[in-house]
């Protein structure tokens, strides 16, 4: 098939063009991914050996997760020094060998930029909190307590921290409180002071020059607070703590701060994706991405990882998810981008979500692969830029429902139970209900080690992992996959050649839902003026019959351009959908020139 990558006669489309909507991006978590040296943690050598791995995907850009030095609270994501590699992951020659070995397989470098916050152990606040005069104090975001009317010390507003708790913690010796929403060993920069923001853009100046291609930034759209600091909502009157985001979610000054960091990005030709959470109106986030804004590339939108199985008791609360509420998310911001020059990054799975055939699929045995496949092509062909977190291109699957909380490592998990067990201690069955929650969406799903392979502690590591290996190594690894027909692997690597084949339909062209009623199929067609593909997955582990709706052109053989099942049984206008089955198959004109 030959499609021209850019069409002349329509120059609007050619406008908006850019390589990094062309790209995807394969997400490494380092911990988890390879241990060369034999200590049981992944590291930077060990990314390094597996380059040639990633290439054979078909990405083209790689996003490693924070390796910075770090006290590794939060895995990373509590910074002490950003311009220093964290020991534990190798040394700033290793980052040197990793972006040059990338570029030289044509590959684009993408780092993890974690502003919002920094460790409590990094210099600027070892200096914030060592006195009120010291002039890194305004660095950070300091209040005076409340009190009372029984004289009782208060934090200044009752803001939750994202991990329990408040959201502000005492220093004693200056007698006030620092806001952490996340961490209290993750204290929140203060954006409002300027010596601050220019040390931070400072640093995106660093690793740019030393050949960084880019950032995700961090739940950026946090680092604009309404100075007033006004008490958040009372959501639940049995809490002590709220959630306050519609104080510091896309706050007042926001725009201002990401306009100077689009600024500087743009001078390196750079690629920005932005994490995003608590923020779903269109309008707001259009300001943060569109293509005259000059601000972000591309946001991490959480509507559906938030929104379809999240309960109304928060993340670890249960909620049965339906197929109309994930078409309307996925139809609002395909057509939503489209038709007024935002863009959209495309994921399911990263280091913070659970595996996708899991979560919303079937892990057994008899169905993962399939599951896994049909996931890579409803994601993996609509209008926007792949992200494909490691593992997810062999199917990997969630912390098996045997394992103990013993087994669990992830901080807010953590927090969370012994919250739980705390004010809840009798409670057996809501402890059962809640973990079981937990082994659907906690973080640490994603951090099981990477299997590699069906030998020894899956071929992550020569020593003992720093986290148990899950239990399906054996069967799911790579060494099972790579260069194997109809492996996942390989039919993510498919998928990724189809896009790039067709750029015009599967990058830039329209989206339009088709059978918006079905609760089983989901199905769209990709269309670039007169070229038309339609898109069908069947997103359960039975046998359904679907109609092609009217309108549309009977499945012919020779139109099928890919299909998880390697073929496609027609009958006349009913199709059977065999268990997670999925194809793409030609609607329109392409069909001449196949």
């Amino acid at each position: 098939m030959a499609l021209n990558a850019i069409n002349e006669d329509f120059p609007a489309q050619r406008g908006q063009r850019a390589w990094w909507k062309e790209a995807s991006v394969y997400q490494i978590y380092p911990a988890s991914f390879k241990d060369s040296s034999g200590d049981g943690l992944g590291d930077i050598p060990g990314v390094i050996e597996k380059l040639d791995y990633i290439k054979a995907l078909g990405v083209d850009v790689v996003w490693v997760s924070p390796i910075y030095n770090s006290p590794q609270i939060d895995m990373g994501y509590d910074i002490a020094d950003y311009k220093a590699i964290d020991a534990r992951y190798g040394t700033m020659e290793d980052v040197d060998r990793l972006v040059s070995g990338l570029h030289e397989r044509g590959l684009k470098f993408l780092m993890d930029l974690v502003v919002n916050h920094t460790s409590d152990e990094h210099e600027w606040f070892r200096q914030s909190r060592s006195s009120k005069a010291n002039q890194y104090r305004n660095w950070y975001i300091w209040r005076k307590p409340n009190f009372d009317n029984h004289g009782n010390r208060r934090p200044p507003n009752n803001w939750s921290s994202y991990f329990g708790g408040s959201a502000w913690a005492y220093d004693e010796a200056s007698g006030e409180y620092y806001l952490h929403l996340f961490a209290k060993e993750q204290p929140d920069l203060n954006w409002e002071c300027d010596a601050m923001r220019e040390a931070v853009y400072d640093v995106m100046r660093f690793w740019l020059d030393k050949g960084v291609d880019g950032f995700r930034m961090d739940v950026i759209n946090l680092i604009s607070k309404d100075s007033s600091f006004a008490d958040a909502n009372v959501t639940n009157i049995g809490q002590q703590y709220h959630h306050g985001a519609q104080h510091y979610a896309n706050g007042p000054r926001l725009h201002e701060y990401l306009q100077v960091i689009g600024g500087i990005m743009n001078e390196y030709d750079a690629f920005s994706v932005g994490e995003m959470p608590w923020v779903s109106d269109s309008a707001e986030i259009l300001k943060c991405v569109g293509s005259d804004r000059n601000e972000l590339n591309m946001i991490f939108n959480f509507d559906i990882v938030e929104g379809i199985d999240h309960g109304d008791g928060g993340k670890f609360t249960s909620k049965q998810w339906e197929m109309s509420e994930l078409k309307s998310i996925v139809a609002k911001w395909q057509r939503f981008m489209y038709e007024n020059g935002g863009w959209n990054a495309l994921y399911l799975e990263n280091h913070d979500q659970g595996r996708t055939v899991s979560r919303w699929g079937s892990d057994k045995p008899e169905y993962r692969q399939l599951a896994a496949k049909m996931f890579a092509t409803f994601l993996g062909l609509q209008s926007g830029t792949v992200f494909v977190y490691q593992g997810q291109e062999l199917g990997m699957s969630n912390i098996p429902d045997h394992w103990e909380m013993e087994e669990f490592k992830d901080l807010e998990t953590l927090s969370h139970w012994q919250e739980l067990c705390e004010t809840r201690p009798n409670e057996t069955e809501l402890k059962a209900i809640t973990k079981a929650q937990y082994h659907q969406k906690s973080r640490d799903n994603a951090r099981t080690p990477m299997q590699w392979s069906p030998d020894s502690n899956a071929g992550f590591s020569s020593g003992q992992p720093w986290f148990r290996v899950n239990d399906t190594y054996t069967e799911c690894n790579a060494e099972s996959q790579v260069g194997v027909l109809g492996s996942p692997f390989e039919h993510w690597a498919a998928i990724l050649r189809l896009r790039k084949a067709m750029p015009d339909v599967f990058v830039y062209g329209d989206f339009q839902m088709v059978d918006a009623d079905s609760e089983d199929v989901f199905a769209y067609t990709r269309t670039f003026k007169n070229d038309s593909v339609l898109v069908v997955c069947n997103f359960r582990a039975s046998t359904m019959t679907w109609t092609l709706p009217s309108g549309m052109s009977r499945v012919q053989p020779g139109d099928v351009l890919i299909s998880t099942y390697g073929d496609v049984p027609i009958d006349r206008n009913v199709l059977r959908l065999r268990p997670f089955e999925a194809f793409a198959c030609v609607q329109g004109r392409i069909a001449s020139r196949l």
